[in-house]
């Protein structure tokens, strides 16, 4: 965020729509990203950050300066996706041991007939930005953000314990234990730690258990962010082990929610509403 980000926020406060959109076009790739590593898949993640950019706007004449702003819309994230109930796993949840047996059984012989025209190495790579972001899910909401926040967004130990609620001390405790389970599954389990998984050979699985459309190639078809973007949002961390690469080196990606759309719709919102009915009563 630039530097008269204050000013900008008081000016969206007092209306100036001009104002909204820089702050929602600086705030919501950083989100929808922490959204769709945290809930996995992309519908969710889109209905999420929504759900959040509502959050962050309709309390901005809340931001009392007192954190950077970039932290205090983390917080707001953080706090709603730990406890957001709605996402596809939040309901049906994952952990190692059910991922590792799932990964132990899904391969089927060659049937180009399943692709359907597609080129297999194309699908290989949807199936690894999915399994990655599934794999994720493995872990609990808590120790999943922690995890996203230290390997994935690179935040300094301190900033990530201020958005978190807790020392840094204990944060960094947490995100090794996290680091170590998910990089003990990796090795045993992951191709591309020289585990066991193959995406390449788990395609024909993966169609045919309905988990990749070949007609449908989400993550391929979402426009990836220059990474440069995000620094400002983020400080650098000590390089990880080799394991960890697997998902540091995975693209980050432009929100598909339209500014002015977003705006439109937020303006006719019930909670637009009752703001405008507090303000008058006020």
């Amino acid at each position: 965020m630039n530097k008269s980000i204050n000013q900008t926020i008081l000016k969206a406060v007092n209306g100036d729509s001009t104002a909204l959109e820089e702050i929602i076009r600086e705030i919501k790739d950083p989100i929808y990203n922490l959204s769709l590593r945290m809930l996995g898949l992309t519908a969710d993640a889109e209905d999420a950050s929504q759900d959040i950019l509502i959050k962050v706007i309709t309390n901005l004449s809340a931001f009392r300066q007192e954190a950077a702003f970039q932290t205090w819309v983390y917080r707001i994230a953080v706090r709603y996706l730990i406890d957001y109930k709605k996402s596809m796993f939040a309901q049906h949840p994952l952990d190692f041991e059910y991922y590792a047996n799932d990964i132990r059984a899904g391969y089927l012989p060659d049937d180009n007939e399943l692709l359907f025209g597609a080129d297999r190495q194309a699908l290989a790579n949807e199936l690894k930005l999915s399994c990655t972001n599934v794999m994720l899910q493995c872990l609990d909401a808590q120790s999943r953000c922690i995890y996203i926040l230290g390997t994935m967004f690179h935040f300094d130990s301190r900033i990530a314990a201020e958005i978190l609620d807790m020392s840094p001390e204990n944060y960094r405790q947490k995100l090794s234990r996290a680091r170590h389970k998910m990089a003990d599954f990796l090795q045993a389990n992951c191709g591309l730690a020289k585990g066991s998984c193959d995406c390449f050979k788990r395609v024909g699985y993966a169609i045919k258990t309905h988990r990749l459309d070949p007609a449908r190639l989400e993550f391929t078809h979402l426009k990836t962010l220059n990474h440069s973007l995000l620094e400002e949002y983020t400080e650098a961390m000590e390089v990880f082990d080799e394991q960890m690469d697997i998902f540091e080196n995975l693209p980050h990606y432009q929100s598909p929610i339209e500014t002015k759309q977003f705006i439109q719709k937020l303006v006719s919102s019930d909670a637009m509403m009752k703001i405008r009915t507090y303000k008058e009563t006020v």
